[in-house]
């Protein structure tokens, strides 16, 4: 509430009004009276006795300033007589008010003395999983050749990770977070996200666990966000950084997009082929929503391995299906060097995505990315819908037509799509369940036939702070291989955020 000077600046006080002269008065000879935000005095609403003797209180303190000040002309004998008798009346409010008030301000200073810090907060989250999985036939041809014969073993996965965000003027975010993860060493190299039955047998097309492969490690504490976040005007966000991810802020679906919360398959939580440079790298993003209305405008740059002034070295950044398309330098024995690096090498993206959400109900998004990879050309276009039917029932899905140049295959066109159902509060307030079907990279020039990916999930919150999650995942035709047999993976998720 804001104090008010003058009682027309209270827009619902008429001066025809029954009590306009005792407001006025209250107002110009003590301004022991305070209006809401937005200007009002709301007069005609029923209050509490509380109410009023707050409203007292304010008067009572006012006067005694007052006096104090020795300007106890303005202070009537009537009125101090009608305030005393309503102090009486009060006592066990007026009471009551000035224990919570010392008890605010008492809170308040041991808040102040212990806070970790006056623009900072700290916000952590571990995820621990027990997966297991399989596959019927003899073996697995993954997209490289691979061939597997033996079923994984049962594994613990985990990531975990701290953020700090602080802000300078309450508009701004400058976001810091470490991270670390479980995964192991092959060939000198970290093997992010194999460390799950289906990321061992599938680890090209999407069917990886999300959260066990950002950032790659193993075991090791990265930092795997760094970005600023300032907005020079109400409708506009600015984002720029050296280790930012460009699906943090584009391809958001309510029902398909947190990987601790719902999908664990890498290519059920954004649209697959339109993200070549995945892994955190350095750029910026824009977020633009004219007179916070029903469109929003995003665009994002990203450059994988930027901090890199050489031109080799393993290269950070690029989603796992580049691997199959061309030769990495992140194959063994490749030839490949990586080409140029930097901010403004051969390895980037630029996506631009237009939102029309006329309601919480309904959301579209389309997207175009364009760049480079290894000094080829690619670019993509997405769509990215959901629409909750009811407030419990909601129908998602995106899709995806890519155009990657001068592949081990010639000039290629990668299709992606995904679709789902989800529900909210099934069995419990809080609780989300899906079921999802795709078919991340369709490509008939890659195998003799299309991956197609099951999952179904079950988050049940235990309270605010943890959350299990049982998952089923499913595989047919790994790899675009028709010979393959299926795999299946279960996952059990504990979440722990605080």
């Amino acid at each position: 509430m804001g104090q008010v000077t003058n009682v027309n600046q209270l827009s619902d006080v008429q001066p025809t009004d029954w009590a306009f002269q005792a407001l006025q008065s209250l107002v110009e000879r003590y301004g022991c009276i305070a209006g809401y935000p937005n200007g009002t005095f709301r007069g005609n609403r029923a209050m509490t006795r509380y109410e009023f003797a707050a409203g007292l209180n304010a008067c009572l303190d006012r006067v005694n300033e007052l006096i104090a000040t020795a300007t106890t002309d303005a202070v009537t004998k009537e009125d101090l007589v009608t305030l005393q008798r309503l102090q009486e009346n009060f006592t066990a409010e007026l009471a009551t008010l000035r224990g919570r008030v010392d008890t605010l301000e008492a809170r308040s200073v041991q808040l102040e003395a212990n806070q970790f810090s006056t623009t900072t907060k700290l916000h952590g989250q571990a995820i621990i999983s027990a997966n297991f999985g399989g596959f019927d036939g003899d073996r697995i041809i993954d997209a490289t050749g691979r061939q597997i014969t033996n079923d994984p073993n049962a594994t613990i996965v985990f990531r975990a990770g701290i953020d700090l965000d602080t802000s300078f003027n309450k508009t701004d975010l400058l976001k810091l977070r470490l991270e670390t993860g479980s995964g192991f060493t092959e060939n000198g190299q970290v093997q992010g996200g194999r460390d799950n039955a289906g990321g061992f047998l599938e680890p090209f097309f999407g069917s990886a666990l999300d959260y066990s492969i950002n950032p790659p490690t193993d075991r090791n504490i990265e930092i795997s966000r760094l970005y600023y976040t300032f907005k020079p005007s109400q409708d506009l966000a600015v984002t720029i950084g050296p280790n930012i991810r460009a699906a943090d802020f584009i391809d958001f679906n309510s029902y398909a997009k947190l990987s601790f919360r719902d999908f664990s398959t890498q290519a059920f939580v954004n649209n697959y082929v339109i993200f070549p440079i995945e892994f955190p790298s350095a750029g910026a993003v824009i977020d633009w929503k004219p007179n916070r209305g029903a469109f929003t405008v995003r665009a994002a740059y990203t450059a994988a391995d930027a901090g890199n002034p050489s031109d080799r070295g393993r290269l950070i950044g690029t989603a796992p299906f580049i691997d199959v398309l061309y030769d990495s330098p992140n194959i063994p024995n490749s030839p490949n060097t990586g080409g140029e690096r930097g901010l403004f090498g051969d390895n980037y993206q630029g996506i631009v995505e237009v939102e029309f959400s006329p309601s919480r109900d309904l959301a579209l998004r389309l997207q175009y990315s364009g760049g480079e990879v290894f000094d080829n050309h690619f670019d993509a276009i997405g769509a990215n819908l959901e629409f909750t039917l009811a407030k419990k029932l909601g129908i998602f899905g995106r899709y995806g037509y890519s155009n990657y140049n001068n592949t081990r295959f010639g000039d290629i066109s990668p299709n992606y799509w995904m679709a789902g159902v989800g529900f909210r509060d099934l069995f419990t307030k809080g609780a989300l369940a899906g079921i999802a079907v795709g078919q991340p990279f369709i490509a008939t020039e890659i195998g003799d036939s299309t991956q197609t990916n099951y999952e179904a999930f079950y988050n049940y919150p235990v309270n605010r702070n943890v959350q299990i999650t049982p998952t089923i995942q499913v595989i047919e035709n790994a790899a675009n291989q028709n010979s393959n047999g299926t795999i299946y993976t279960g996952t059990l998720r504990t979440t722990f955020s605080f």
